[in-house]
């Protein structure tokens, strides 16, 4: 902790940081925040950007997500994009979208066209055959593979399409669903990080259930998605390994609670519910254990601007205020494989800050309630300094 500091932005990048002003060069453009705590800008390791849903009466979210065109939800998508860094997120994992919406995204905020987060993005995530044949259907799902053959193909299509990461759906479980029954191979996932680590790219894979997880973290997977009840081997080899836990436990507490939005039942917040309590009692054995987290939300549809409430779940874990937001900064950076860019508040890094009013490390819930101003690349992208008293 530095008190009184001065962060000097040059460009996109930040050139010093100290706690005097003797580095300030004359003439420099002047911000007072002092009255607030500067953090690292955050980075949301599990998003879903191009799930948009504008609440209209008598629809539903995942209804109106399929009945879009690719060019519409890209450009309604700039509200999640929007709501995203006004919760201090300025770099996001995307994954999992269609017709590579998310690529469009990605590329779109890069050149300044749209306002959002920094994106690495999946394309299609890899998933088995799930549907039966029909007499004149003959296009699969963008990711869809059976068998090492297919996995390495799909992977290869999703990094040819531009990807910067690739999603893998180890496991039956999204939404209300909270199955987890495995669905790749050992072998298919084994399969899929080799091609993927050859390309010089990382791999999520997704698994509701302990089984796919397992052998997600077998297969070497840079991370792990949700992974429920894993047994103390697999926790232990992700220690081991330093494999990334990306819990997403507060995205089930997001369907509970706008329950009615996707029209679901007791039935389903109780199920889900139960979830929740398991994952959070699997993510409180795997800190102990030393595995390291990355925070991700999971979120989707009217859940941009919740995208940091997962950091109280971590405290409950057994984390100190402390881990948990190194979770969303430095953890988060060295899984995109950008600790030297991103995550911290030094030189050489990008000018991503965010300044919260009060103290992160007494209390996490100043990050997740308390945002009032956010850079990201040297610009300043959110401002709401001012109280109803003032500055």
């Amino acid at each position: 902790m530095l008190t009184n500091a001065y962060v000097v932005v040059e460009g996109d990048r930040i050139s010093s940081v100290g706690a005097d002003d003797k580095a300030v060069p004359p003439g420099a453009e002047l911000i007072d925040l002092s009255r607030f705590t500067a953090i690292p800008g955050m980075i949301d390791a599990h998003t879903h950007m191009t799930f948009y849903w504008d609440g209209a009466p008598g629809t539903r979210p995942w209804s109106q997500l399929e009945s879009r065109s690719a060019a519409m939800t890209v450009f309604l998508a700039q509200e999640n994009a929007r709501k995203t860094l006004e919760s201090g997120v300025t770099t996001v994992r995307d994954l999992g979208s269609s017709e590579y919406t998310d690529v469009a995204m990605r590329d779109l905020i890069n050149r300044g066209a749209m306002l959002g987060p920094r994106m690495f993005v999946c394309g299609y995530g890899l998933s088995v055959s799930s549907r039966p044949w029909r007499p004149g259907l003959v296009i699969p799902d963008g990711g869809q593979a059976d068998g090492a053959a297919e996995v390495i193909r799909a992977v290869r299509q999703q990094i040819a399409a531009g990807a910067d990461v690739i999603k893998m759906y180890g496991s039956t479980g999204s939404d209300q669903d909270v199955t987890g029954f495995q669905t790749f191979t050992f072998e298919e996932m084994k399969a899929a990080v080799d091609v993927t680590h050859k390309y010089g790219k990382r791999i999520a894979i997704h698994s509701y259930g302990p089984d796919g997880a397992r052998d997600a973290v077998r297969a070497g997977a840079d991370s792990v998605e949700h992974a429920t009840d894993m047994d103390d081997a697999t926790i232990a080899l992700m220690a081991k390994q330093k494999t990334f836990y990306v819990p997403t436990i507060d995205h089930n507490r997001y369907y509970v609670e706008f329950r009615d939005q996707y029209g679901y039942g007791p039935e389903v917040a109780e199920r889900l519910n139960d979830y929740i309590a398991r994952n959070l009692e699997t993510a409180r054995r795997a800190h102990k254990a030393g595995v390291r987290f990355a925070m991700g939300s999971d979120a989707v549809f009217t859940g941009f601007g919740q995208n940091t409430r997962e950091l109280s779940w971590f405290v409950k874990a057994g984390m100190t205020p402390a881990q948990a937001l190194a979770a969303a900064t430095t953890n988060g950076a060295a899984l995109l494989g950008m600790e030297k860019s991103l995550g911290a508040i030094a030189p050489g890094f990008y000018a991503d800050i965010v300044a919260v009013e009060g103290d992160p490390l007494s209390d996490i819930n100043v990050v997740v309630n308390n945002v009032r101003w956010v850079m990201k690349g040297g610009s300043v992208v959110v401002q709401k300094t001012v109280s109803p008293t003032g500055f």
